[in-house]
């Protein structure tokens, strides 16, 4: 049976204030989950991923923890405007920043959990730590940073929970305007031996710990990374999501009107369907066709665009695409066609994607 990829009414129980500028919202959704993972929220004529502060193993509602950005169309209207009892429409959990074990893989259990987690990077690795430290017998580590304490989210949380795990988890607690930066020091302090490394943050906090370990020899496949740069953004068309989480990078991001450069191979065409209208444009070598929809002019549903979320599925009518990533999507969507726009890239010299309405 195909997953379930479409949006559900969730209702707020509880909203509880974490710093000045951070919110959780305890939710009434039935929503099987796995530490890690983020919903997908309809609001305000947009989408937004929030990933879950809550664990599937420890606690038994689920929340999702919002940090207000700077002009964030949703993030402000949350904060603002939300209240316990209001409904939201929700999809169901994505997101593969989850804790690895499967495969036969007869150390993970007790192979050590490195976190590192930046401002609101605590929000998935919260989750994570304490699935972790509930259900394996895994020593933890976590080095928490944040800019000031007022802005330390889950402070108390992380400290209580050290003091009822002693010698299972050691947690550093870093404050810029106490302690200065994070250094190269302090994440090798935590990143002694194997083990499996989870990242969360803001870019260059993300960039100095992946830097770090590898110049430290941690293999690549140790290492597990999810990126939701917060950006201000304004408001938009209601047929133009646009993610508030951005978890993609600046320059995978194509203008809609960027001109196709004359040395560029032009070897086809990509034709995309979208809310009744058919538009074309050259194919590109290396373009997803998330990105060649954007060219022709269109503003296709996404979310994560890191192949998570399923937000940006379409079909393939003709042609053939093949995805980087696939997260999202069952083996049965696969063969009926279907396709992560964000990750699809055409192999063959025409195709046509049709988005479902």
């Amino acid at each position: 049976m195909a997953r379930d990829h479409g949006f559900h009414p969730v209702r707020i129980t509880r909203i509880v204030d974490e710093t000045p500028d951070v919110r959780t919202f305890a939710l009434d959704a039935g929503f099987p989950y796995r530490a890690g993972q983020f919903l997908t929220f309809k609001a305000c004529g947009t989408l937004r991923s929030y990933s879950m502060s809550s664990s599937p193993d420890t606690d038994g509602e689920l929340c999702v923890t919002v940090k207000r950005v700077p002009g964030g169309l949703v993030s402000g209207w949350m904060h603002d405007e939300l209240r316990p009892g209001d409904v939201l429409e929700a999809s169901g959990p994505s997101g593969s920043f989850c804790l690895r074990g499967d495969g036969g893989d007869s150390d993970a259990d007790v192979r050590p959990l490195v976190a590192f987690a930046g401002g609101s990077g605590i929000t998935p690795v919260f989750s994570l730590v304490k699935s972790a430290l509930a259900t394996t017998g895994r020593p933890v580590r976590l080095l928490a940073a944040h800019r000031s304490a007022p802005d330390a989210i889950f402070r108390a949380e992380l400290d209580a929970l050290a003091g009822r795990r002693p010698g299972r988890l050691t947690l550093r607690h870093h404050l810029d305007d106490r302690d200065g930066l994070v250094t190269r020091e302090e994440i090798l302090e935590l990143a002694d031996g194997p083990a499996d490394f989870y990242l969360c943050g803001p870019e260059p906090f993300m960039a100095l710990v992946e830097d770090t370990l590898s110049a430290h020899g941690v293999a690549g496949a140790r290492v597990f990374v999810e990126r939701f740069a917060p950006v201000s953004d304004t408001p938009v068309p209601e047929d133009a999501p646009a993610p508030e989480d951005s978890r993609v990078p600046e320059d995978s991001r194509v203008p809609e009107d960027a001109p196709v450069p004359e040395d560029a191979p032009v070897a086809g065409s990509v034709t995309v369907v979208l809310r009744g209208q058919r538009r074309s444009v050259p194919l590109r070598p290396g373009e997803s066709l998330l990105q060649s929809a954007r060219r022709a002019g269109f503003t296709p549903p996404f979310s994560c665009e890191s192949g998570d979320c399923a937000t940006c599925m379409a079909r393939l009518t003709a042609g053939e695409a093949k995805m980087r990533v696939n997260n999202a999507l069952d083996a049965d969507e696969v063969a009926e066609g279907y396709v992560l726009t964000c990750q699809a890239e055409p192999t063959a010299p025409d195709v046509t994607v049709e988005y479902e309405d």
